[in-house]
């Protein structure tokens, strides 16, 4: 609300290795990646090399008991062909908590 970028920054990611499920919103494609680290402003993942391009999608992250609704700012592909995207969270609208109850509720991560 009241934050700048500075103030943003100052808030350090931690370590989180976990599996994950990432939905791309606008094609309603499911992904299962693995969450690196996160901060209460964004995470960073890893995901196989076959994922398409995501850079300025809306996502939806779930991870273990997080959900995170975010935009794909960054993918970079990895020297073993994976790829690192870095995404930033964005507030929950009431259609995108309409989807989570519809159809991620019963997501099997392991």
């Amino acid at each position: 609300m009241g934050e700048n970028k500075d103030e943003r920054r100052k808030i350090q990611r931690v370590s989180f290795p976990t599996r994950s499920v990432l939905v791309d919103c606008d094609a309603q494609k499911t992904y299962y990646v693995k969450t690196e680290n996160v901060s209460p402003l964004g995470m960073g993942i890893i995901a196989d090399a076959d994922i398409p391009n995501l850079v300025g999608k809306d996502v939806i992250v779930v991870a273990e008991t997080m959900v995170m609704y975010a935009d794909v700012n960054r993918q970079e592909k990895r020297e073993d062909g994976s790829y690192i995207l870095g995404v930033s969270a964005r507030r929950f609208t009431d259609d995108v908590l309409q989807y989570l109850f519809e159809h991620i509720g019963g997501v099997d991560l392991e």
